[in-house]
């Protein structure tokens, strides 16, 4: 019984995306899609257990939501229209929705998904509920999947994605791929959305675990559809490249027991050269699209420095500043300076690096009191001899700390600063 389940969920997990797009594409509606695509995953439980597995489980999933459909229809007509021609109307307007769902099992499905993809990402919703509907319906996680992976309650996160489906629902946005302005802006939303998902999958913002990678491979996994759906789109083979080529040093990122790895302390021979060379060919097709100098595209080739360099040692950091300077250019942002002073301090030095992130920090003080600001800053401090200002730096950078592992590795730094500065005594 455990056997066929499990057969049913790799069934759902493949199938799920494509069902829930075709059922909107008829309904219009994908909170209501969702429903009938989960009914049709409970017939599905109840009875392929002892009938079996079909050979196009596709079909008996679409089969058996069209039969919810047409049931959900039947009722709600039912309570809108009282009238004696009510049995006559609703046989025609059954069959016109058979029809149409029977229509949709034959259509190619890549629009569907597509159509999908910028439903769950729409500008109307907040991020957090792109984020977790993306994740639901486009992704097929659980509601207790996306809840763990965020630290969320379930309870949060199901509300989350109620409001964000009712949202879509009440502001009528249309089951649609834009086109125009807006689907460049829309297709920012879609990139941003994933990118958010693999950077939480990445190092986790809070909780006990360094990384979380099935929300990383759920990331490559949605950038590798966006990318098959717009292959012309250059930053969504600029994403997918900077996803493969961060992801290719997941297994030295973390020790024996889970600690965080720093880069420079990282075992090379663990990276995953395959992903490597998927990473930079991704990178190179966005490049031959025209997309070479736009966000993603600029942080993948920093990505493909790292990934070029065999020793930490042999690392382009004259090259990584000047992809930082472009970056910084076009994005203005906090964590870009904060990035850029480190490759300052490891290409020109430690009191280079410290005077590029005090000027950082005079432009924009968002990220004042960051634990990545006091991290950076008593790394240069401590390389710079000045040991009980990178103590002090180092104590404000654990207690701001939410993930217990950064904590770790910063109490860990903290505690040989102590121990050198006694030293020096």
């Amino acid at each position: 019984m455990n056997d066929i389940h499990q057969a049913i969920e790799a069934v759902w997990k493949e199938e799920s995306t494509r069902l829930i797009a075709a059922i909107a594409r008829v309904t219009r509606d994908v909170g209501l899609a969702e429903e009938l695509a989960q009914d049709a995953l409970v017939t599905a439980l109840e009875r392929w257990p002892e009938e079996g597995i079909p050979s196009n489980p596709g079909a008996w999933l679409m089969t058996a939501a069209k039969r919810r459909a047409i049931d959900v229809f039947r009722r709600n007509r039912m309570l809108e229209h009282k009238h004696e021609d009510i049995a006559r109307e609703l046989e025609w307007q059954q069959q016109q929705l058979g029809e149409a769902m029977d229509h949709a099992l034959d259509q190619v499905i890549d629009d569907d998904v597509l159509r999908l993809v910028f439903t769950a990402c729409h500008p109307a919703l907040p991020v957090e509920g792109r984020i977790a509907l993306t994740l639901r319906i486009v992704g097929g996680l659980t509601t207790q999947e996306i809840a763990r992976a965020f630290l969320v309650p379930e309870k949060t996160l199901g509300q989350r994605i109620f409001r964000a489906k009712k949202t879509l629902t009440e502001a009528q946005v249309p089951f649609e791929t834009p086109s125009g302005k807006e689907l460049r802006s829309r297709v920012d939303s879609v990139l941003a959305v994933i990118y958010l998902i693999f950077n939480e999958g990445y190092t986790a913002t809070a909780g006990d675990e360094w990384m979380r990678s099935a929300l990383c491979d759920e990331a490559i996994r949605l950038g590798r559809m966006v990318v098959q759906l717009l292959p012309n789109e250059s930053e969504a083979h600029a994403l997918l490249a900077l996803m493969e080529l961060n992801a290719s040093r997941t297994a030295a990122r973390q020790g024996n027991n889970g600690e965080a790895v720093l880069l420079p302390d990282q075992d090379r021979s663990l990276w995953d050269h395959q992903q490597i060379q998927r990473g930079i060919a991704s990178l190179e097709q966005a490049q031959q699209l025209g997309g070479g100098i736009y966000p993603y595209a600029l942080q993948a080739a920093i990505a493909a420095c790292h990934a070029r360099a065999r020793t930490a040692e042999e690392t382009n950091w004259q090259r990584i500043v000047l992809l930082y300077d472009a970056l910084l250019n076009l994005t203005q942002s906090p964590v870009v300076a904060l990035n850029r002073a480190v490759a300052v301090g490891m290409a020109q030095g430690p009191a280079a690096g410290l005077g590029a992130l005090d000027a950082a920090l005079a432009d924009d003080t968002s990220l004042t009191g960051n634990h990545l600001v006091h991290s950076v800053r008593g790394d240069f401090l401590r390389k710079l001899g000045r040991l009980d200002e990178a103590r002090a730096e180092i104590k404000q950078a654990v207690a701001a700390a939410q993930n217990m592992r950064e904590q770790e590795l910063l109490t860990e730094r903290l505690k040989q600063l102590e121990k050198d500065s006694t030293t020096l005594q």
